[in-house]
This record gives structure tokens, C-alpha cells and sequence, in this order.
């Protein structure tokens, strides 16, 4: 199953993530099948390449709660909808 995850990467205690698309057995920062988008958590700063995202997710791509709660605030399910 194809899982849409945050892959951490940055200096210790200064994390930021990337959103991408995984299989869900594969490691948290291993090989992604496509990154899809950045979050700062330090600043909140977001990034996301929505057409990619709303493509995975047609698709039957699952995102994690974290993932879910940052689709949520930048209203990437209501473009999934429409």
C-alpha cells in the first residue's frame, strides 16, 4: 500500500520534513516514490505540490494523521472533491 508520510531530514533538534510517497513497508527516510511537498515545523512553513498529492490520493495513496492534519489546513481535500 502506497502511504503519504513525512520523511525527516535537517541538523539535530532543527528537523524539517518532506511529504512524500512511500510504500508503507519501506524505512521513514528510505527511498520515496515521489516527494510531493516540505514542511517547516519551526517557522510553518508549507509547500506542496497539490496536483501530485490529489493524483496519489485518487489513486488510493493513505496519509498518515500528521500528513492528514497538513492536507487539511492547506484544503487540498476540497480540490480532491471538486
Amino acid at each position: 500500500m502506497v502511504k503519504l508520510r513525512l520523511k525527516r531530514y535537517g541538523k539535530k533538534f532543527e528537523a524539517s520534513y518532506r511529504i512524500v510517497a512511500t510504500q508503507s513497508t519501506s524505512r521513514r527516510d528510505g527511498r520515496p516514490l515521489e516527494e510531493l511537498g516540505y514542511y517547516n515545523p519551526r517557522t510553518d512553513e508549507v509547500k506542496l505540490d497539490v496536483p501530485a498529492i490529489v493524483k496519489r490520493l485518487q489513486q488510493g495513496a493513505q496519509p498518515t494523521r500528521t500528513v492528514r492534519d497538513i492536507l487539511k489546513k492547506q484544503n487540498v481535500f476540497e480540490q480532491l472533491g471538486a
